[in-house]
């Protein structure tokens, strides 16, 4: 049975407690709390000090919850193995994230067919793992006069990944980058 103290809110510094820290059992003051059995049974509404009387007969503790109900809820658990149980879910949860990164490929207005072949594969390589890719046409000097051919190499582009991937952003022109981004398709 874990025991904390009352006044255990702050620390020594002064700091506030974390959001993460659980209401248990010195913790839980409300005037009337509705009490859950170790097993889910319902135990009825009672006060908190009843309800920490019961923990302590059971040798459990009192975890609240659902503290923002009407009246608030509070659980009879063993309190480490509680924990022990977040932790795991938790890691687990994240082990089976999937991160979704963002490559970047940087073309030129003239950029050659065997270079952008080149630049298409590999946009290929990173469709096939997952990740979106961020394709930017970079216009230097007078070629901001004629946007039009680099609007027609991000097109050639875009038709040459066509296969593998999906327009998630039209091209637009971002300063001096005329920017795309493709997402994978869903297999």
């Amino acid at each position: 049975m874990i025991y904390i103290a009352a006044n255990n809110n702050q620390n020594q510094q002064g700091k506030k407690q974390d959001k993460n820290q659980d209401l248990v059992n010195g913790l839980v003051r409300f005037p009337q709390v509705r009490l859950i059995g170790p097993d889910g049974e319902q135990l009825g509404t009672m006060s908190s000090r009843d309800a920490q009387f019961k923990a302590n007969e059971m040798d459990l503790d009192l975890l609240c919850v659902a503290p923002n109900a009407t009246p608030p809820v509070c659980k009879l658990v063993n309190y480490n193995k509680y924990r022990y149980e977040q932790q795991k879910k938790a890691k687990l949860a994240k082990k089976n994230q999937k991160t979704v990164e963002v490559k970047e490929i940087q073309l030129t207005p003239q950029i050659g067919l065997h270079d952008m072949e080149t630049k298409a594969r590999n946009a290929i390589k990173f469709f096939q793992d997952g990740n979106k890719v961020k394709v930017g046409v970079r216009f230097r000097g007078r070629q901001m006069a004629h946007q039009e051919v680099g609007q027609e190499t991000i097109q050639k582009f875009i038709e040459l990944v066509s296969e593998y991937s999906v327009i998630e952003k039209q091209p637009s022109l971002d300063g001096k980058w005329l920017i795309a981004i493709l997402a994978p398709k869903k297999q």
